[in-house]
């Protein structure tokens, strides 16, 4: 089978291919390389190992060309994992337009391409961001109304809107992952990565948004990619929907206690200094829990809850940041 991965040189991306390459699978990565990168591709010993192409997917004519070249150049049935995404919520929020480029149009452009390529199969990398803010209150896939607080939630459940519409009109199969908060290596961005550079700067002094109480959950990108691939084979239960929340059940970690591990193996004696606010940004939903029972009912469990994947990943990204610089 061809598989075509959208934001294939990303911190997710990198670690799907790696899984995929196992099962003999060939490979095309589309990536414009504003949050991606081919050291990422390099550092996973990938790049040798697939057809990469320097894409903006946003753009519908070069995009076309290049999809076009891929079903010329392949013969086999032709599926498409779409990771492409602006991931910085701060930057969306500042200029909208970026969500709506990176998030939405990409979604938007490659679905016409299917159509036009008889491509059928289409995984979609959602987010929990479209629920919006619900406390403490258990999010399920079923879960509305939707009302999502950020531009990038919002751009990621028009994303899942238009491939509904292609779902009913020429889509074969669909799937709609909405994650959580994914951590481990290579890590180019997020909460941890942010603590340990701020830490390499100021040993003695940890500033951290918000005042700590942030409680979301997390989920190793280990696990991350087994549930993907687990439940893009699997069939789906008659007249169910194809959308899985995927992460650790009911399950989370406040910031204030990610600090801590931080500071635990990277600078012992710094001291936190917390804000007022009980959310680091504008967008952020400063506290949610996944209900990932429908996952687990289709047979996928994670090995870890979000305090392990979270003090794996501090360990695995602090070994990172002494060896490499994304």
């Amino acid at each position: 089978m061809t598989v075509i991965v959208s934001g294939g040189a990303g911190f997710i991306g990198v670690n799907l291919i790696e899984e995929l390459l196992k099962k003999d699978k060939n490979i095309f990565v589309l990536d414009n390389l504003s949050r991606g990168s081919l050291d990422l591709l390099e550092y996973k010993e990938l790049k040798k190992k697939i057809n990469f192409q320097v894409c903006d997917l946003s753009d519908l004519n070069s995009t076309k060309t290049i999809i076009k070249q891929i079903v010329n150049f392949s013969k086999d049935d032709i599926s498409i994992w779409h990771l492409a995404a602006n991931s910085d919520i701060v930057s969306g929020t500042e200029n909208p337009e970026i969500d709506f480029r990176d998030t939405f149009l990409t979604t938007y452009n490659l679905l016409l391409l299917c159509k036009k390529n008889k491509i059928r199969k289409f995984y979609f990398a959602s987010s929990s961001a479209v629920y919006g803010d619900h406390g403490t209150r258990p999010i399920t896939e079923d879960l509305g109304p939707l009302m999502p607080i950020s531009n990038y939630g919002a751009m990621k459940l028009a994303s899942e809107a238009i491939c509904f519409s292609a779902y009913e009109s020429w889509l074969d199969d669909l799937r709609i992952f909405r994650f959580p908060n994914v951590v481990g290596t290579p890590a180019t961005h997020g909460v941890i990565i942010d603590f340990i550079e701020k830490l390499k700067n100021s040993p003695n002094r940890l500033s951290v948004l918000g005042n700590g109480s942030q409680e979301k959950s997390y989920l190793h990108v280990k696990d991350l990619v087994a549930g993907l691939l687990f439940l893009s084979n699997k069939k789906l239960v008659k007249n169910d929907n194809p959308i899985f929340n995927l992460g650790p059940n009911e399950d989370s970690i406040k910031i204030k206690e990610i600090a801590e591990e931080v500071i635990k193996l990277v600078s012992p004696k710094a001291e936190i200094k917390f804000g007022n606010e009980d959310r680091g940004w504008v967008g952020d939903v400063p506290k949610f829990k996944y209900d990932c029972n429908k996952a687990l009912n289709y047979g996928w469990t994670p090995n870890m809850n979000s305090r392990e994947a979270v003090i794996l990943s501090i360990n695995e990204i602090y070994s990172q940041s002494l060896n490499l610089n994304f």
